[in-house]
C-alpha cells in the first residue's frame, strides 16, 4: 500500500509509515497493514532485524483526530483492534525491532515506538501522549508500556499532564535506548542494526521473550482494558469536544459528559 512500505535487504526488514503530509497518523488500513507485515515477518527466515520508521519529520502523530474516523461503523474498535495487533506483533516476534524516531511522536505512535525493543531518537524528537487532552485514554498498550519502563509516577505525569518531553528526558526516564544528534541518527541506527545482525539470533529471540514475559506481563490485560475503555470514551461529548478543539487549535471545554 502507498501509505506503508516494507522491504527486506541484507537481513533487515525496513518498514516505513508513509503519510508525511499527515505526520504519519495511524489509520485502520495502515495499522492493519503494519500488523500483517510484522506477523508475516516473524516466520520469515530472511529477516534478522526489523527497522520501523516514519517518513518525513515525524515518526507518528498517533491516531487521526477526525471524529468521523472514530464514529464510523465500528471504527473506534477497529482502530484499537488493529493498533493492538501491531503492538502484539512487535512484542511477540522473535527478531529485535528497532524504532527510529526523528521528530514528534504522539498518542499511539508513542505506544508503537515503546513496544519496539530498541528506540533510537534524534535530539529533535519530542514525545507526548496527548490522549487525555482530547478526552481519550492511553491505548495500544501504553498503560502497560509506560509504567513498565518509566514507573507509575512518570507514566501518570506523562498521560495526565500531557507534557511534551524531549528525547533526552525520556531517555533519562528509561523509555528509549539512545539519543543522538539529528545528523547522526541514520549512522547510529545503522551501527545498532549491524550489532544485532552480527549477534546470535536464537539467543536474542529467547532473551527478548524472557524479558518481555517479566516486564510486559500485564500487556495483554492492558490491551483489553484499553479497548473497552476507549470504546466508551469515543462516544462521550468530551471526546467530540476534545477532538474538535484539537483540530481547531483551541483549548477544549470539557463538561465531564
Amino acid at each position: 500500500m502507498d501509505e506503508l512500505s516494507a522491504t527486506v535487504a541484507g537481513g533487515v526488514l525496513s518498514v516505513t509509515i508513509n503519510r508525511p503530509e499527515h505526520l504519519n497518523t495511524l489509520t485502520v488500513p495502515v495499522l492493519a497493514g503494519l500488523a500483517d507485515v510484522l506477523e508475516a515477518a516473524a516466520a520469515d527466515q530472511r529477516v534478522k532485524v526489523v527497522r520501523l520508521s516514519g517518513a518525513g519529520r515525524s515518526f507518528s502523530a498517533g491516531a487521526s483526530m477526525k471524529v468521523d474516523d472514530w464514529h464510523g461503523a465500528g471504527a473506534a474498535i477497529d482502530i484499537t483492534v488493529q493498533a493492538n495487533r501491531a503492538v502484539r506483533a512487535v512484542t511477540a516476534m522473535p527478531q529485535p525491532v528497532v524504532a527510529v524516531v526523528q521528530g514528534p511522536v504522539a498518542g499511539n505512535g508513542v505506544s508503537l515506538a515503546l513496544a519496539c525493543d530498541l528506540v533510537v531518537a534524534s535530539e529533535r524528537a519530542v514525545f507526548t501522549m496527548g490522549v487525555t487532552k482530547v478526552g481519550l485514554m492511553p491505548d495500544a498498550g501504553a498503560s502497560a508500556l509506560l509504567a513498565a519502563a518509566a514507573g507509575r509516577a512518570r507514566a501518570m505525569r506523562m498521560v495526565l499532564l500531557n507534557e511534551r518531553l524531549t528525547a533526552a528526558q525520556v531517555a533519562a526516564w528509561g523509555l528509549i535506548a539512545a539519543v543522538c544528534p539529528h545528523g547522526e541518527l541514520e549512522a547510529e541506527t545503522n551501527r545498532i542494526i549491524e550489532l544485532l545482525l552480527s549477534g546470535p539470533a536464537p539467543a536474542f529471540a529467547k532473551t527478548k521473550a524472557a524479558i518481555n514475559a517479566v516486564a510486559l506481563a500485564d500487556l495483554e490485560p492492558a490491551l483489553q482494558r484499553e479497548m473497552t475503555g476507549q470504546a466508551e470514551l469515543v462516544r462521550t461529548n468530551d471526546f467530540i469536544e476534545g477532538a474538535t478543539a484539537f483540530l481547531q487549535r483551541r483549548p477544549a471545554a470539557f463538561t465531564g459528559t
